[in-house]
């Protein structure tokens, strides 16, 4: 008879290791490097996995959808140190996952997706799901392994972490073959590989401190999800000591505060205009945990003279996805470029004041919020963010997934935090919900709001199921303006008086947020918004279970 890989008896580990399944010591390898919580769509391939998680300290999150359960692993990525943790079967279920994952790849978030696979004496023979998981994902992923030796379970497991930790993070894949995480293996754990940081050399200090000495208007701008909050802190206290401005990339507001005399507003799509003034108006940009991409050039358009002044900070030497001139790279995590940046001190010039001063104006005027006394009329966003701003502390998180109603929060939601605005940058839809989820789950004492778009809510909204199995507590705001706004900019942009396909007729999701057990409250006229915000955050505080606010809009009407 034919030997099989479940043939294959256990090798004998050393003296004092235990023997145990290879999905056993995945489980356990997970643990050992600290993971707390899976997100999970179960499938046969990987039962051995799951059994594995029956007794161990990690959460099992069920989500409902792959789709939801790789952003919730990517918004647990973005939001802390280690790899955000999916798990998905074969065929079906990787092809539903590539959206989280393809998130993870243009956010350079850290997540490791497993995918149950077919059994290894299977392959190639077109059995039932079967797919090539290195065609699909390759170019997508950091890495993909398949666990083809079930002795190599925990030294895989140890390769992903820190494959998707070290220099630009992002996703890693994991095949997992269904007779060999079943195989009996020795259960020693590979420890967790180091990863490097790199830092500032005497040589870069001096050319960072001469380059802003020179500089009579400096700019920093931060972003990418390799932040710490001691980090973010220290480089806030460092701008806000010499007077020198700071904005955000693109849906990654907070890292420095947004009431920080420094902040001077995002930069990206949609992006007020004096921010979009500050790329070219600026002598020297310092962008830190980012590169100067097509979002933030408005598609390789501003700031492409070579002679302009930009230093790159990232611990990606290939400089991956930057346009425009680079004048001088720095090769280091944000946290350990802020350790050494702290130790330069320069004299503070008047024309820094001054510049720091006009752009902070700016925003301010910006940000304010509208009038919290409701119109006669039909609802509005603007009435909705003045009177549930004031509500929020300081710890409050916002998601978001893609759309014109994303603009609200990122002209007033007050993010004072790094990692208060979880988003898609790779502008993927249907994030929204699924990210408020994990964000409730892993900080289950704070404040977390997600403002989703109707079109974007119907994408993954049914993970308030999850919301509700796992007592995560979102605040979740539907914009309905019946239609892909976006688009439709778009499409009046270059189609004018042609509307098609992107107009929607929806359900009523209040509703549906109680059928899936949570509070929903539908809002159509703006005298109606102050009540229904209150109801909701008592239902959150006081019933602990998510609140919906179903916010019936007028078409055409934008944050900005």
């Amino acid at each position: 008879m034919t030997q099989t890989t479940t043939d294959i008896e256990p090798t004998p580990g050393p003296a004092g290791i235990g023997i145990k399944s290879a999905g056993h010591v995945i489980v356990d390898s997970l643990v050992a490097h600290g993971v707390q919580r899976a997100h999970v769509v179960p499938g046969e391939s990987f039962l051995d996995v799951l059994d594995g998680l029956h007794d161990s300290t990690i959460e099992t999150i069920v989500c409902r959808h792959e789709g939801g359960a790789t952003y919730m692993a990517e918004a647990d990525g973005k939001m802390n140190q280690l790899p955000g943790i999916a798990m998905v079967t074969r065929g079906p279920g990787a092809a539903n996952a590539h959206v989280g994952l393809h998130t993870a790849w243009q956010d350079s978030t850290p997540m490791v997706l497993f995918v149950g696979l077919i059994p290894f004496a299977h392959r190639d023979r077109e059995a039932f799901q079967e797919f090539d998981i290195k065609a699909w994902f390759d170019t997508g992923a950091k890495r993909v392994m398949v666990l083809d030796h079930a002795e190599r379970a925990s030294e895989i497991v140890a390769e992903a972490m820190f494959a998707a930790m070290s220099g630009r993070p992002g996703p890693v894949v994991i095949g997992l073959p269904e007779d060999v995480i079943r195989q009996q293996i020795p259960a020693e754990l590979h420890p967790p590989i180091p990863v490097a940081t790199g830092g500032m050399t005497t040589v870069d200090s001096a050319a960072l401190a001469q380059a802003l000495s020179a500089s009579s208007k400096p700019l920093f701008v931060t972003g990418g999800n390799d932040w710490t909050q001691d980090g973010a802190s220290q480089l806030t206290g460092w701008l806000e000591k010499h007077h020198i401005p700071a904005a955000a990339e693109w849906r990654t507001e907070g890292t420095v505060p947004f009431d920080s005399p420094s902040y001077v507003g995002p930069i990206g799509y949609g992006r007020p205009r004096p921010t979009y003034d500050l790329l070219e108006e600026t002598d020297l940009l310092v962008f830190v945990g980012t590169v100067p991409g097509d979002v933030i050039t408005d598609g390789f358009l501003c700031r492409q003279d070579w002679k302009k002044k930009n230093f790159l900070v990232t611990i990606d030497p290939s400089l991956r996805g930057r346009s425009g001139p680079v004048s001088y790279q720095i090769v280091a995590k944000p946290d350990v470029f802020v350790r050494d940046l702290i130790r330069i001190d320069l004299p503070v010039r008047d024309e820094w004041r001054n510049w720091t001063a006009k752009m902070r104006r700016e925003q301010e005027d910006f940000a304010a919020l509208p009038p919290a006394t409701p119109s006669a009329g039909q609802a509005r966003m603007d009435t909705l963010m003045a009177n549930l701003v004031p509500t929020l502390p300081a710890d409050a998180i916002v998601t978001l997934g893609a759309g014109e109603h994303t603009n609200w929060a990122h002209r007033y939601f007050p993010t004072q935090r790094y990692a208060s605005m979880l988003s898609a940058r790779n502008g993927s839809m249907g994030y929204s919900v699924p990210s408020a989820v994990a964000a409730s789950l892993a900080y289950p004492g704070r404040r977390v709001v997600t403002i989703a778009g109707d079109g974007e809510f119907l994408m993954n909204g049914q993970e308030l199921a999850t919301a509700a199995q796992y007592g995560a507590t979102p605040l979740v705001v539907v914009m309905d303006n019946q239609e892909y706004g976006t688009i439709r900019t778009h499409q009046e942009r270059h189609y004018p008086d042609r509307v098609s396909g992107t107009q929607l007729k929806n359900p009523e999701f209040a509703l549906m947020a109680q059928a899936f057990g949570g509070f929903g409250i539908k809002v159509e006229h703006d005298g109606d918004i102050p009540a229904a915000i209150e109801a909701a955050l008592t239902a959150i505080d006081e019933d602990r279970r998510f609140a919906l606010i179903h916010l019936v809009v007028e078409q055409r009407i934008k944050a900005y």
